[in-house]
């Protein structure tokens, strides 16, 4: 059999199968408000509202096996951990939220603290933030292009401080293979493993050698983004990695929902059930069980 057949033979099969062990998202979105640092508050949407937008995606995605899905909606951008505990109450599926800054889209969503702060006083809040029944799981940043800015630096380093101390992993929002590389510098020279760092986004870096040698160093590599339009590119990124045995380090989801806060009802909330539906037929039973349990307990613990 071909690969190619390998890939395409599952059809349905591979819908069933996930079923039979429990799946993970590792890059999903509930709720985003995308106003800005120095605007974001709490008083900008409704939560019950939100809650029940959310509920019934979150309930249809929970047929189809889903026991966890890492909400990656940083602090400064939405990030609300009583609606996320609120929703995995009522679904049954554990929403798992985040500590760090993020600092991409050129530092909007980075408030003044933490462009004054030192790498060690951002860290010392992350480690020990905590909200009414909840602790962050990973910690989530992200940065602009290479070279890294100097505050995008200080983040990364703040970051790795903090999983050193905490053993939590970094996911960080980087689009190309060079700012990867860049911050695996940073966090090996904090004293912390390659694999506790998972570079979001990694479907818009073109270059497969690149996904290939970030990889290799013992991170992980994220083709988030699915969806139809995307699926054929995610699968060549997938089976580039697989030809070089380094399947076992790669993260697939989809980056979806969300409620948009600031817009009409919320704007348009896509669901999280297309890698379920189609993606996962396109893939082997063997492949989806690494892509969809194996890796991502690996990578966020379980």
């Amino acid at each position: 059999m071909t690969r190619r057949e390998l890939l395409m033979s599952a059809g349905s099969a591979a819908v069933a199968q996930t079923r039979t062990f429990p799946t993970v998202l590792v890059h999903e979105h509930v709720m985003v408000d995308f106003i800005g640092a120095d605007r974001v508050r709490m008083d900008r949407y409704d939560r019950n509202e939100v809650f029940r937008t959310a509920r019934p995606h979150l309930e249809e995605l929970k047929k189809h096996g889903c026991i966890r899905m890492m909400e990656c909606t940083p602090n400064f951008l939405g990030r609300d951990p009583q609606l996320l505990s609120m929703l995995s109450d009522a679904t049954g599926i554990e929403l798992w939220t985040n500590t760090g800054i993020y600092g991409a889209a050129n530092h909007k969503f980075v408030p003044e603290f933490a462009r004054q702060e030192s790498a060690e006083q951002l860290a010392k809040r992350w480690i020990t933030e905590a909200g009414e029944g909840w602790k962050p799981r990973f910690i989530k940043t992200g940065v602009n292009t290479a070279p890294l800015h100097e505050l995008d630096r200080k983040l990364v380093h703040a970051a790795a401080i903090t999983s050193r101390e905490t053993g939590l992993p970094i996911a960080s929002h980087t689009t190309s293979g060079q700012a990867a590389l860049e911050q695996l510098e940073i966090i090996v020279s904090a004293s912390v493993s390659p694999q506790k760092f998972i570079w979001v986004h990694a479907h818009n870096e073109l270059d497969f050698d690149l996904h290939a040698k970030v990889a290799s160093a013992g991170a992980w590599v994220e083709f988030d983004g699915i969806n139809s339009k995307s699926a054929s590119f995610h699968l060549q990124c997938l089976h580039a990695l697989e030809k070089r045995k380094l399947l076992d380090r790669a993260l697939i989801s989809q980056d979806s929902g969300w409620y948009h806060v600031g817009e009409a009802g919320g704007g348009n909330y896509r669901g999280y059930t297309y890698i379920y539906s189609d993606f996962l037929t396109r893939l082997s039973t063997e492949q989806a069980r690494i892509l969809m349990n194996q890796n991502p307990v690996a990578a966020f613990g379980s």
